[in-house]
């Protein structure tokens, strides 16, 4: 086992994985393109500490109790948004959903609402908190269904889909996390008046 999970890490390290990049079109909608990437930073673990958030600062979590089902959110049950080389679906984006985008993405090929227990997924209702799939969220803001997000919950990764400026248009924590800005932005300037 321990084998095995030592060729799997040095496997990992070897090779390169394949994202999707967000590109800013003229129309304001999101463009998904192709990029290989060698950024090697993901999380190896399902241990959230290290994670980082949109904003910088640590991943808060997400949410351990999906709608009183004992389950917690995120690719790994733990209830954050914290990703590796695993979760090719990039799990990183906090969201509380709605009806509405529930039937969008249940239209394009996701149907969120119907529990899966082997994959301990409990089905989603409207106000549910879960890691959406990065790349699903850019889609249905596409299609102007986005659901509102939690910034510091939401992983760093899903930058590589979506710019911050649109991220925060959609955040719940918009206010909490413009304060952390603001003093991380203060204390920068302190740094830099030092060096």
């Amino acid at each position: 086992m321990i084998f095995t999970l030592f060729f799997f890490l040095c496997l990992l390290c070897c090779c390169n994985s394949f994202m999707f990049r967000v590109s800013p079109s003229s129309s304001g909608k999101v463009s998904l393109t192709g990029l290989a990437s060698t950024n090697r930073d993901d999380d190896e673990n399902i241990d959230p500490s290290g994670s980082v958030n949109v904003l910088g600062t640590p991943l808060r979590s997400c949410c351990k109790d999906v709608g009183g089902s004992g389950i917690g959110t995120g690719f790994y049950r733990n209830g954050y948004c914290c990703t590796g080389e695993q979760d090719l679906g990039r799990h990183t984006v906090c969201c509380q959903v709605t009806e509405d985008f529930l039937e969008f993405s249940k239209s394009v090929g996701n149907d969120l609402s119907t529990p899966v227990p082997q994959y301990m997924f409990p089905g989603l209702k409207e106000g549910d908190i879960w890691c959406l799939c990065a790349q699903r969220w850019a889609q249905a803001y596409n299609a102007g269904k986005a659901p509102k997000l939690f910034l510091q919950a939401t992983h760093e990764k899903t930058l590589d889909y979506a710019p911050f400026e649109v991220l925060r248009e959609y955040a719940i924590d918009q206010t909490e996390a413009d304060e952390r800005l603001k003093k991380l932005n203060e204390e920068r300037e302190k740094l830099n008046k030092l060096l």
